[in-house]
């Protein structure tokens, strides 16, 4: 029967599926896939995605394009590059450009449109707000009200149609975190407003994982910036976790076992729980840039809260295949990917691109179904 069930999933869906399934409860269990590789050799990290006209769209990101690393001496560099996926079982297209080359942003998809705010290039943090919508071949750019100050990096989610943003940088320089929190009613359009709303009792945070579920917006670990004895700046890894319920305000919830630096966002909402996929727990912050190329990637495990007993637990592990040339060849293994998203895209979890390892980037684009 189990056979049967993965056998039609493959026939729904047209992509290439694996054969581990990790339990998650007595009813539910995960199984992997892969969609067509985004079409550049190394693939994007902080790109942003979503849907819009049933296509999966990713555009904007940065990537090392001579497949070096900061230790080489290479330099990062910015696309304004748009993909669209108009099936499962199709071939990306090159459909447009970005007003300009951007990535680290937030996107949303709401009403037929995918929503991009904020980000980062070469020349700074960015406030800029835009609305993309892709139909027929066409794609469409809007201009949106500017978010209140430049932000990369930050975190966001939809509650009941308004869009929240909380924390990230808001200059590439910047000596700490940003500690705001905004949201805007996307149903008025060009003429909605942003409003600034009281932020966290928490410390300051970039890279955190916003979600939604019943009615409320939260937010999980991130990490906040500081200086060591030696003058330079490091990052401190959080593990706490926060709620915002509009017209009540914040809650403090229980910490996280680990933390999930860049994981992708939003948290999946799966009933009565929050799933978290991997993400950077820090373990390995101090040591990224001696291990280089041997960095053995980031954190596979999925992580839920419950949002009625407001306690976590550990959900399962992101498939993953690291194979013997993995060092030399890492498009050639499957890894669990920081800064990139997560899409319901076609009743699949997609997770277009990302950051592989520190500087590595991958094309493919993993999905997963859960099966209840």
């Amino acid at each position: 029967m189990q056979y049967l069930k993965i056998l039609l999933l493959i026939m729904l869906t047209s992509t290439i599926t694996f054969s581990d399934a990790q339990t998650l409860n007595k009813n539910q269990s995960f199984t992997w896939g892969e969609l067509p590789a985004i079409p550049d050799k190394f693939g994007f990290a902080g790109s942003f995605s979503g849907v819009t006209g049933g296509a999966l769209i990713v555009a904007g990101g940065a990537n090392f394009p001579d497949g070096g690393a900061p230790w080489t001496g290479s330099k990062k560099v910015w696309t304004d590059k748009v993909f669209a996926l108009d099936k499962t079982d199709g071939e990306w297209k090159l459909v447009g450009k970005l007003p300009e080359p951007m990535g680290y942003g937030v996107a949303v998809s709401i009403d037929g449109k995918m929503i991009c705010v904020g980000g980062s290039n070469e020349l700074g943090h960015s406030a800029k707000v835009y609305a993309i919508s892709y139909h027929k071949g066409e794609l469409h750019i809007e201009k949106l009200r500017d978010l209140p100050q430049p932000l990369a990096n930050m975190s966001g989610a939809l509650v009941k149609g308004k869009l929240y943003i909380a924390g990230g940088l808001a200059k590439p320089d910047a000596q700490e975190a940003a500690s705001v929190f905004y949201n805007i009613d996307l149903a008025k359009g060009n003429k909605a407003t942003w409003n600034v709303l009281e932020t966290w009792p928490g410390e300051p945070r970039m890279l955190a994982v916003a979600g939604s579920c019943s009615g409320k917006f939260y937010l999980f670990s991130g990490t906040n910036l500081f200086k060591n004895a030696a003058g330079e700046l490091e990052r401190k890894y959080l593990t706490d976790a926060f709620s915002y319920e509009p017209g009540k305000g914040w809650k403090k919830l229980t910490s996280l076992p680990k933390a999930v630096v860049a994981a992708p966002g939003p948290a999946y909402a799966n009933g009565n729980s929050l799933l978290v996929f991997g993400g950077d727990d820090g373990s390995l912050a101090k040591q990224a840039a001696g291990l280089k190329e041997k960095h053995p990637g980031f954190s596979d495990q999925i992580l839920a809260f419950n949002v009625k007993t407001k306690q976590w637990s550990v959900a399962g592990k992101i498939h993953k295949e690291i194979k013997a040339d993995a060092s030399s060849n890492p498009n050639g293994s499957i890894w669990p990917a920081v800064t990139s998203s997560l899409v319901m895209w076609n009743n699949l979890l997609v997770f277009p691109s990302g950051e592989v390892r520190p500087a590595i980037r991958t094309p493919r684009v993993i999905t997963v179904t859960i099966h209840q």
